[in-house]
């Protein structure tokens, strides 16, 4: 294991554990809020990661394409939290609400670390370990929510649209949800899925957090 790759991990372990463990838990969260415990009661509702970890998919797959990749390619996830969408008060528009919860969550901690960078400049650390951290938080929540954006079953994305649809039409993209992992990774892949809606969705996001921000920065500095 090189040095890169050594410090790689060691500058997100941090951010990734945040992003997935948040992420996962909000979901659950919202599903109580809603009328659906099944999460909770599963101790899903944690900021316990290793409740949130998937062995499979949030290790060994991720190591494993690094390295049959050269790092040109990662992907991973996490533990899907159990929703029972018949247990929610209405079950329609509730599950876009929890389905958008952990996206939303993302989008919120990658705001938080935007502040933690504007502090340590304001402070003037330039500590290279908390400057990389800071920036691997806001992009890894990024990436993370733009991923779970796409509007295709199993991700939230696919959920919300299936909610937002018309119930026949919704009814028909959740049948996709079997395939949906494997058209995901197919497009990942392919490079399609980072250059026509990763990285401009996640560009977009950077937009969002320094609009929202500069003001900050500018009240501090």
């Amino acid at each position: 294991m090189d040095d890169t790759l050594i410090q790689n991990i060691v500058v997100n372990a941090l951010p990734v554990l945040f992003a997935i463990t948040l992420h996962e838990a909000a979901h659950g969260y919202v599903a109580r809020l809603r009328g659906d415990n099944t999460a909770y009661m599963m101790g899903r509702v944690s900021l316990n990661p290793a409740r949130h970890i998937d062995p499979m998919g949030t290790i060994v797959m991720p190591i494993v394409l690094y390295f049959l990749t050269n790092g040109a390619f990662l992907f991973g996830y996490a533990k899907p939290v159990p929703v029972n969408f018949g247990a929610l008060r209405n079950p329609r528009w509730d599950s876009l609400l929890v389905s958008i919860a952990g996206p939303g969550c993302n989008f919120v901690q990658a705001l938080l670390w935007g502040v933690v960078s504007i502090g340590l400049q304001v402070a003037q650390v330039e500590e290279p370990f908390f400057v990389k951290m800071a920036a691997a938080g806001v992009w890894v929540n990024l990436v993370l929510c733009a991923l779970n954006l796409f509007p295709l079953p199993p991700l939230d994305g696919g959920r919300v649209l299936a909610a937002l649809l018309p119930p026949k039409q919704g009814y028909a993209l959740s049948r996709v949800e079997p395939y949906g992992f494997f058209i995901v990774m197919a497009l990942l892949m392919t490079g399609l899925f980072s250059t026509f809606w990763l990285r401009p969705l996640t560009q977009v996001g950077v937009s969002v957090i320094d609009t929202l921000l500069t003001p900050l920065f500018a009240l501090l500095s």
